[in-house]
């Protein structure tokens, strides 16, 4: 096996997001080559003006946004693209986006912002994934 970790990231909510980046950031860390492959809800958190957007929790934590929220605005948490910047800036984590969602959205790379490195099939990730260390879905 690869010294790699693969993350599908399906979700697009707040809760889910910093982790993703997060996690790339402490794989790179420890030498590991990060692969992020972004579908669905996950694909659309990185189209560009997303960002903009009021930042939605997942329905478990929808009671808790607004204070979490704020904490993260006080302690100036970055947020969830420039964690993923700086992960990439860290070593090699690359972005993936999913070639069905992408036609299924109505969606071209042009669409995404510049933390897209490239876009691919499920087949061509899974063929990839399966000789990471860690695989996550978040």
């Amino acid at each position: 096996m690869a010294d790699k970790m693969s993350i599908i990231l399906f979700s697009g909510t707040m809760d889910k997001l910093l982790p993703v980046g997060v996690l790339a950031s402490g794989g790179v860390a420890m030498g590991m080559d990060v692969e992020i492959f972004a579908t669905f809800w996950g694909l659309q958190a990185l189209t560009k003006g997303a960002a903009q957007q009021p930042p939605r929790m997942s329905k478990d934590f929808e009671d808790m946004a607004p204070m979490m929220m704020q904490l993260m605005q006080e302690k100036n948490v970055p947020s969830f693209l420039d964690t993923l910047k700086t992960a990439k800036e860290l070593g090699n984590v690359r972005v993936l986006a999913c070639s069905m969602t992408m036609d299924l959205m109505d969606l071209t790379k042009e669409d995404f912002v510049d933390i897209v490195d490239d876009v691919v099939g499920v087949g061509e990730f899974v063929d990839s994934a399966r000789d990471a260390k860690i695989t996550l879905f978040i």
